[in-house]
């Protein structure tokens, strides 16, 4: 790591994002550790968050921890509301906590473009989603991940800390997977790229980044992604627009927003590659 020395804890490593940023660190040389309930061959210390005495030695001599654990949002209503509080927010405090109390330099906490929550909602033009958007929560989800943030944000001392907002990456069927990537959706793999990016990337670089994209629009466009997207996709990438009806995919009607990741790639470089067309040469190639 260029910027941190020790190795990088991953809580969550289990899961679909945790386990893909294990392998990306390790792929770059970077030594890892990873946290969770659940064992998998990405787990190297299995235990609860909720549970510090369980994971806090993880942490020793660890230069930067990436923090994925969490309730997500096909969570709610099926867990209760406190456990949302005590695992996103009780257990991402204990972990700030013990983090700076361990000399940890960075801090990289896992977010969603979901805690945008009502702002997402369009009128006449889709959302221009930057950071600067206010968040206007929705549910339990979005209220704790977004309190989280916060408490991230808030930390004090010599440990950075950035939170980086991903947009829609969950596995889902190729189509709907396609018409999301043309303006929510990411790749996993860019979702990686942007984790090591953090977790590599200047002390200086703090505060909120949205992941997502690649997308070919323009802020400009907003009425006619709300209103008449397939004359804009047709026109702007044509080559999509083909690959959708030889596959006998439906274009978007209307697009409600555009999760923006300018001010990711001005201060961390970051540069999505897997988008749309991406997408469809995996499904031919695949097919």
């Amino acid at each position: 790591m260029s910027q941190q020395s020790g190795h990088v804890v991953v809580t969550g490593a289990a899961g679909l994002v945790g386990s893909a940023i294990v392998r990306r660190l390790r792929a770059a040389g970077c030594p890892v550790m990873g946290i969770d309930r659940v064992p998998s061959p990405d787990t190297s210390v299995v235990a609860d968050l909720r549970d510090p005495a369980a994971w806090r030695q993880a942490l020793s001599g660890a230069g930067a921890v990436v923090h994925t654990a969490a309730l997500h949002a096909p969570h709610v209503g099926v867990r209760p509301d406190d456990e949302f509080r005590e695992i996103n927010v009780g257990a991402t405090r204990d972990l700030l906590d013990a983090s700076a109390a361990a000399g940890v330099r960075r801090f990289v906490y896992t977010s969603s473009t979901s805690v945008y929550g009502h702002a997402l909602e369009p009128r006449n033009e889709a959302v221009w989603v930057t950071e600067d958007v206010t968040c206007r929560p929705r549910d339990i989800y979005d209220e704790t991940k977004l309190a989280a943030e916060r408490l991230v944000l808030s930390a004090r001392g010599s440990m950075s800390t950035v939170c980086l907002r991903i947009a829609r990456c969950f596995p889902e069927p190729p189509a709907v997977r396609a018409r999301h990537r043309l303006y929510r959706g990411v790749d996993i793999a860019d979702v990686t790229e942007a984790h090591l990016l953090a977790v590599r990337g200047p002390q200086e670089v703090t505060g909120v980044l949205n992941i997502a994209g690649p997308y070919p629009w323009q802020a400009e466009d907003r009425r006619q992604l709300r209103h008449d997207p397939v004359v804009l996709i047709t026109q702007r990438i044509p080559e999509v627009a083909a690959g959708f009806g030889q596959l006998g995919w439906a274009l978007p009607m209307s697009i409600d927003r555009v999760y923006v990741s300018a001010r990711a790639g001005a201060v961390l470089g970051y540069r999505p590659r897997h988008g749309v067309t991406a997408l469809l040469t995996e499904v031919r190639t695949s097919g």
